[in-house]
């Protein structure tokens, strides 16, 4: 027994000499940490990201540290996620990246074969999707109450210049922050201000926009070269949207001073002109729901077999007003009015176009559902001005959105406990 009891103790992993330590915890964040194995397979991730992409590194130690508060973030919103009760189902994941495989004209199982050849899993990329939808739920969510667009905005938008060229010009906008701490004192503005001014100076002297963006930038599109995206004229934020129309492509514009820091942006490219007219589709659709009392495959059973009935000659308004799960249209025989480019979901709008006048769709699944859908008629018009007051209010919304969700992000890190380790500190 005694032998036994001796190479049972010399088998334990603490006594062994040469043991390596496989993991260990880099950052505590409220109830949660974050760990050494997570940042270095998300280091790896955007490294060859950037690097298919063609755009420079930033060194080891700068790389670590971002995506370090890009985990701090994520951690703290999708704790909030969890407090409040905000899931997202294996089936509404599951359509996400079917439409993201269409997307890229592939099916789902080349899908994962194109993953595995850059080097990442299905697996990993289903969670990191799947977090990025909870994290934008959460957002939305906590965001978009503190967000107003009052009438008088929306008219005073559609008077301006920037409403009357809403459909014309758009620009593919680069952004570099050097953000200040909240109540930064007259020390932590002067070095912020001239780190500024000496990335500025290198920007005028040729230094490339993206790289720098991914090297220096505080803002949250730093490690995508600082690429906010495509932006019309009257989707312009509102730090530059006197600024922008007047820079050439990737000419850098002076500072620009907010309460979060120091801003830099550029005209990465730009695109389109002038559309007056859109194509509108007349639509009517049935739903059926997935629910506490009704699973996935029984929603699914009970649509195809409406579908069935449809085909043998059935009455569609009369179907949708016995059996939709959307009230708002069954009490109007599935009816959606006319539909407008842009505002229905992903899956539904994908199903609209491919689908002819006068026919049946298959039955096909968005977040919200089964659905059938038929059009009835399409149209081009003139931009009416009920779809004008729609856009502008989609417009303001959207930009006091992004105003306040870089404010509310601030917030809820202040708030958070965090603690980082001294070894990480050291490493980097």
């Amino acid at each position: 027994m005694a032998s036994v009891a001796h190479a049972e103790e010399n088998s334990r992993p603490e006594l062994r000499p040469n043991a390596v330590l496989l993991d260990k915890v880099i950052a505590i964040v409220d109830d949660d940490i974050v760990m050494q194995s997570e940042l270095a397979q998300r280091v790896n991730s955007i490294t060859k990201r950037l690097q298919r992409q063609n755009t420079p590194l930033p060194s080891l130690s700068v790389m670590r540290q971002r995506v370090l508060d890009q985990l701090i973030l994520e951690s703290i919103q999708l704790q909030m996620a969890n407090r409040t009760g905000i899931r997202i189902g294996d089936a509404q994941l599951n359509t996400t990246l079917e439409n993201i495989a269409r997307s890229n004209n592939m099916t789902l199982s080349q899908f994962e074969a194109q993953l595995e050849l850059e080097g990442d899993t299905y697996a990993s990329a289903r969670e990191q999707i799947h977090r990025e939808m909870v994290i934008s739920r959460v957002q939305k969510r906590q965001v978009d109450q503190r967000v107003r667009v009052t009438e008088q905005e929306v008219q005073a938008f559609l008077a301006s210049k920037e409403g009357r060229t809403q459909s014309g010009l758009e620009y593919l906008i680069g952004h570099i922050l050097i953000a200040l701490p909240e109540s930064a004192d007259k020390e932590q503005e002067r070095v912020a201000l001239d780190k500024a001014n000496n990335i500025l100076k290198e920007l005028k002297a040729g230094e490339d926009f993206q790289k720098t963006a991914v090297a220096q930038s505080d803002g949250r599109q730093a490690l995508e070269g600082g690429v906010i995206g495509w932006r019309k004229e009257s989707e312009l934020p509102t730090i530059a949207a006197d600024i922008i129309p007047s820079l050439a492509i990737q000419e850098p514009s002076s500072l620009i001073r907010t309460g979060s820091g120091f801003h830099i942006v550029t005209v990465l490219d730009k695109r389109g002109g002038q559309e007056k007219l859109i194509e509108q589709s007349q639509v009517r659709h049935i739903l059926i729901s997935p629910s506490e009392i009704r699973t996935e495959e029984e929603a699914k059973e009970i649509i195809y077999k409406l579908h069935e009935r449809l085909l043998g000659g059935d009455d569609f308004a009369a179907i949708a007003k016995s059996n939709s799960d959307d009230p708002a249209s069954a009490i109007d025989g599935g009816n959606l009015d006319w539909v407008n480019p842009g505002q229905m979901v992903p899956a539904f709008e994908q199903t609209m176009t491919q689908t002819n006048v006068g026919e049946l769709s298959e039955p096909f699944r968005s977040q919200f559902g089964w659905h059938i859908l038929q059009v009835t008629e399409r149209r081009v018009k003139d931009m009416a001005e009920l779809i004008q007051n729609n856009q502008a209010q989609q417009t303001l919304h959207r930009r006091k959105f992004e105003e306040e969700l870089s404010n509310w992000l601030l917030e809820i890190k202040g708030e958070a406990y965090i603690e980082i380790k001294e070894e990480f500190a050291e490493e980097s």
